[in-house]
C-alpha cells in the first residue's frame, strides 16, 4: 500500500508523503482552483470552486433558505448552525451524486466559499446582504456557528471545508474592487473588520480563507504580508489554506500595479501565503521558478495545505470508513429540510411598523385583499444572489392565495409597476392605475416592493451592483404614494424584499404596517402570508441601521468608522439596528444586580410575555462605556439569546461576560480594559432613544465599576 493511503497515520504524514512523489510538473497541476489528476498516484481532478451561501449554489436543486442577512434578521445563532447543517448534508449528496457520475466540474466539490463575514458598513454596498450586516459581535456569532454546522463535529473528519471571506477590509464600491486601496487606522481593522475572521479561526476552525480584491492600507489583501502572514498565520495560528477571490491576482499587475508581470504576481501572492488561485495566474509559477522568483519549497508549503484539506475531507480514504460519505443522495432537497426552511424564513422577518395593532389580520373581516408591487410575484426577489435552484417557489402573491385558497376572501393582484424603469418615463402608468383601483375597491392592500439581484448585487457587467441611494428604483414609489392616496383609511401594508437598508420614511409615516422581508429563500412567500394572519408572531431584529438620509453617511470609499453603524453614527436612526416588532408584549425586571464572581460579570433578567400570543422574543446585551481617551462606540452587541414564551409565561435570562466582552480596542489595535464605570443593558433592542421610543419600554440597566 502507497503511504499516502495509509488511514492509520495521520493526516500529516500521508499528505507529505504524497507531495514528497510528485514531480514538479504535477505539484504545479494543483495550484489553481482546477486541480488535474494525477492517474499514476491516484489522485483525481478537483475543482475547489464551490458556493453554499445560504444553500448549496449552482449545482442545480437544493433547500434555497434565506439570505444571509435574513439568517443574520434572526439574532439565532443555533439556527444558523442547524441552516449550515442542513446545506452540508445537502452538500454531501449532491457531491455523492456527482462523483458517481464521474463528474468533477465546478460547483460539484466540497469546498465551499462561505460565509462572507465582511462588514456591512454601508448600505449602497451591493453585496451587504450577503453579509451577518454592520455588527462585528453579530457576524462573529453566526459566521462561528455557519462554520461548524458546515464543517460538521466529527473527530476526524471535515463534512465539508467553509471559507471565510473576503479578507479583509472589503465592503465596496464594487466597481473600484480591482484597482481600490481600503485605507484603515489600527483602531477600527482590530475593532470592527477583523473580529469575525478571528472568531471563525479561533473559535471556528475554518479550513479556508479566502482574500479580498482589494488592497488593504496599500498592500492586495491575496499577497499581504501583513493580512495572510502576520495576522492570520503569526498571530491566530491560522492552519488551513488561503484561495485568491476570483483573478483577484490578476489584479496585481492590471490595476493594482504593484508587480508588472503574472510571474512577479503569483510570487507575491504564494510567498505571502495564498495557497490557490481562483484564477490562471498560477500557471505562471513554472516562469516565476526559472526567474528566482519563487522556489519548489514555497509551492509545497501551499500544496501541503491543499491536501490537508483533501485528507480531512476523506477523498484518499476508503468511503466506508468516513461517516459523511454515508449520506444518501436522497438527503438533499428533502419535504423535511423544505418544512425546516419555512420556519427559518418566519424566523428572518422583521416587523418594523404595526400602527394600532393592525397585524395581524382577520381573514373574517376581510372581503378583498389587493395584493400589488414588482415584488410580489417575482421569484428573482426570494433568491438573494449565490442561490441554488428550488422545484418548489412561493412568491409573497402566491403564499397569500394559498393562505386565502379555503375561505371567501377574494384576492386580486397588480404589478403595479416593473422594479426598474426610468421614471420620468411614464411606460408603467398603466400598471399603477390598474393597482389604485385595485385598492379602492379591497379592504387591505399589501404592497411589496423592493430589489433584486439585478439591482443590488456583485459587479458585473450585466447588472448594477452598489446602489446609488436609498431610494425604491423606477416607479415603486409613486406607486406606493398612489396606493395610499387611492386606499384612503383602509390599511396599506408594506412589505420589502431587499437585502439592504431602503428608504421606508414614507412607509413610517403613512403605511399601517411595515415589514422587512430580506430575500426570504423558496418558502418566504408562505412566511410572510403565516405572519399577516398571525399564524405566529415575528421576531426577526434589524442587523443593519436603516438610516432616514444618505447626507448622514460619510462618502462611500472612506472605511473609517466615524459616523458609521450603530456605533458610531451620528443622527438617529428611521429604524435602529437590533429593532423589531413582535404582536406579544414583553416586561423585563432584574433578577437581582450584576454578580462579579472570579474575574466574571453575570447578569439575569427575567422576561414575562404579558400578551395573549404564544412568542420567540430576542433577548439583546450591550456595554456601554465611555473611554476618557479612546473613541468609544455607543454600545456594542455582547449578548443575544432566543427564548420561547408562551402567552403569559416567564423565564430568566443570564449573560455571562469576561473580562474581554468589556474591552475596547486602541488606537494602536490593542484591547485594552480600562478602570471606571461601566453600564450593560438588557432588552429587547439597544439601548437608544429611538428604539425605546418605538418599542413604548426602556431596557434594563446595570451600572458597575473596574
Amino acid at each position: 500500500m502507497k503511504k499516502y493511503l495509509d488511514e492509520s497515520l495521520s493526516f500529516e504524514e500521508r499528505a507529505r508523503d504524497l507531495l514528497s512523489q510528485m514531480t514538479l510538473d504535477e505539484k504545479l497541476t494543483q495550484m489553481t482552483f482546477e486541480s488535474e489528476a494525477i492517474d499514476r498516484l491516484g489522485v483525481p481532478s478537483y475543482n475547489w470552486w464551490n458556493e453554499a451561501l445560504h444553500g448549496v449554489a449552482r449545482a442545480g436543486v437544493s433547500t434555497m433558505f434565506p439570505q444571509a442577512i435574513g439568517l443574520a434578521a434572526t439574532f439565532d445563532d443555533q439556527l444558523v448552525h442547524q441552516v449550515a447543517d442542513v446545506i452540508s448534508t445537502e452538500g454531501r449528496a449532491k457531491y455523492k451524486a456527482f462523483q458517481e457520475e464521474g463528474d468533477h466540474s465546478i460547483y460539484k466539490g466540497l469546498t465551499f466559499w462561505s460565509p462572507n463575514v465582511n462588514i456591512f458598513r454601508d448600505p449602497r454596498w451591493g453585496r451587504g446582504h450577503e453579509t451577518y450586516g454592520e455588527d462585528p459581535y453579530l457576524s462573529s456569532r453566526m459566521g462561528v456557528a455557519f462554520v461548524k454546522g458546515l464543517q460538521g463535529d466529527d473527530p476526524k473528519y471535515l463534512k465539508a471545508a467553509a471559507c471565510a471571506k473576503h479578507f479583509a477590509v472589503h465592503s465596496g464600491p464594487e466597481n473600484l474592487r480591482h484597482e481600490f486601496d481600503a485605507r484603515v487606522n489600527q483602531k477600527d481593522l482590530y475593532e470592527t473588520y477583523l473580529p469575525a475572521f478571528e472568531a471563525c479561526v479561533k473559535e471556528g476552525h475554518v479550513e479556508a480563507v479566502m482574500g479580498a480584491y482589494n488592497r488593504t492600507n496599500g498592500e492586495p489583501c491575496c499577497g499581504s504580508p501583513t493580512l495572510l502572514r502576520k495576522i492570520l498565520r503569526e498571530k491566530w495560528g491560522f492552519a488551513g489554506h488561503v484561495v485568491s477571490d476570483c483573478w483577484a491576482i490578476r489584479d496585481f499587475h492590471t490595476h493594482h500595479h504593484v508587480t508588472d508581470t503574472a510571474p512577479e504576481s503569483a510570487a507575491l501572492a504564494i510567498k505571502n501565503g495564498c495557497d490557490v488561485n481562483c484564477g490562471v495566474v498560477y500557471l505562471s509559477l513554472r516562469a516565476a521558478i526559472e526567474e528566482g522568483l519563487v522556489t519548489e519549497e514555497d509551492v509545497d508549503r501551499a500544496l501541503f495545505r491543499l491536501l490537508m484539506t483533501r485528507m480531512k475531507l476523506g477523498m484518499f480514504d476508503n468511503q466506508e470508513h468516513v461517516p459523511y460519505a454515508a449520506i444518501p443522495k436522497e438527503a438533499n432537497n428533502t419535504r423535511e429540510n423544505r418544512e425546516f426552511n419555512r420556519q427559518v424564513a418566519r424566523k428572518s422577518l422583521v416587523l418594523l411598523k404595526n400602527e394600532n395593532h393592525t397585524l395581524p389580520l382577520c381573514k373574517d373581516k376581510i372581503r378583498q385583499i389587493a395584493v400589488i408591487g414588482p415584488n410580489a410575484n417575482n421569484r428573482e426577489a426570494l433568491k438573494g444572489n449565490y442561490y441554488g435552484d428550488s422545484d418548489r417557489y412561493v412568491t409573497v402573491l402566491e403564499g397569500i392565495q394559498q393562505y386565502l385558497d379555503d375561505t371567501d376572501v377574494n384576492v386580486v393582484y397588480s404589478e403595479g409597476c416593473k422594479l426598474f424603469t426610468d421614471p420620468h418615463k411614464n411606460a408603467d402608468d398603466q400598471y399603477i392605475y390598474e393597482a389604485t383601483s385595485l385598492a379602492k375597491a379591497s379592504d387591505v392592500s399589501v404592497v411589496v416592493l423592493g430589489l433584486d439581484e439585478s439591482l443590488e448585487g456583485e459587479e458585473s457587467e450585466h447588472r448594477k451592483a452598489d446602489k446609488e441611494d436609498l431610494h425604491f428604483p423606477g416607479l415603486q414609489e409613486r406607486l406606493l404614494e398612489k396606493v395610499l392616496d387611492a386606499a384612503g383609511d383602509k390599511p396599506v401594508i408594506l412589505i420589502v424584499m431587499a437585502g439592504s437598508a431602503m428608504d421606508v420614511t414614507m412607509a413610517e409615516s403613512r403605511c399601517a404596517a411595515l415589514i422587512d422581508a430580506w430575500y426570504p429563500g423558496a418558502q418566504g412567500g408562505k412566511a410572510v402570508a403565516d405572519l399577516l394572519f398571525g399564524e405566529y408572531s415575528p421576531s426577526g431584529r434589524l442587523p443593519v441601521t436603516f438610516y432616514r438620509t444618505l447626507e448622514e453617511l460619510p462618502d462611500f470609499t472612506d472605511y473609517a468608522m466615524e459616523g458609521r453603524t450603530y456605533r458610531y453614527m451620528h443622527q438617529p436612526a428611521l429604524y435602529p439596528f437590533g429593532y423589531g416588532l413582535s404582536y406579544a408584549e414583553f416586561a423585563y425586571e432584574k433578577a437581582g444586580e450584576a454578580e462579579i464572581k472570579d474575574g466574571t460579570y453575570t447578569f439575569t433578567a427575567k422576561v414575562t410575555n404579558t400578551s395573549d400570543f404564544d412568542a420567540d422574543e430576542i433577548v439583546e446585551l450591550y456595554t456601554i462605556h465611555q473611554s476618557p481617551v479612546l473613541a468609544s462606540p455607543h454600545c456594542s452587541l455582547r449578548g443575544f439569546k432566543r427564548i420561547s414564551l408562551a402567552a403569559h409565561a416567564s423565564a430568566e435570562v443570564s449573560f455571562t461576560l469576561q473580562p474581554e466582552d468589556l474591552m475596547q480596542v486602541d488606537n494602536d489595535g490593542e484591547k485594552v480594559l480600562e478602570s471606571g464605570a461601566y453600564t450593560v443593558t438588557i432588552g429587547s433592542s439597544q439601548p437608544d432613544a429611538r428604539s425605546e421610543a418605538l418599542l413604548g419600554r426602556k431596557v434594563l440597566r446595570y451600572e458597575f465599576e473596574v
